[in-house]
């Protein structure tokens, strides 16, 4: 069944760094836009970064803007999210979602989520 799997979350204190990957099983990421959504419950889910299929341009939310920083890597099937600088504001489930634009919602593909935990 063709799927995307996050990886790389867990806990880690306020300034640390943390570097999520999103893989495609049986599913080729380089053919979509690549994004990456948090959400905490009792909140909207809210997009963190794009990268576009097209001309891989990237897109970022303004909470994380110049502390995560969104890449493909075409021949491992991975899209990345390295975050750095992290914030307890940052705690979340992190899901990475794919469709045909940056601009599409909703993502038409999601992955399962994955935890961060950012302690003070």
């Amino acid at each position: 069944q063709a799927r995307l799997v996050e990886s790389g979350g867990g806990l880690v204190q306020a300034g640390g760094s943390l570097r999520l990957s999103c893989t495609g099983s049986g599913f080729g990421l380089n053919y979509y836009s690549i994004g990456w959504f948090r959400q905490v419950p009792g909140k909207d889910r809210e997009g963190v970064a794009c990268i576009n299929k097209r001309d891989g341009s990237t897109e970022y939310a303004n909470s994380v803007k110049g502390r995560f920083t969104i890449s493909r890597d075409s021949a491992k099937n991975t899209v990345y999210l390295q975050m750095v600088n992290l914030k307890p504001e940052d705690t979340a489930v992190y899901y990475c979602a794919a469709d045909s634009s940056c601009a599409e919602n909703p993502f038409d593909y999601w992955g399962q989520g994955i935890q961060v935990t950012v302690s003070s």
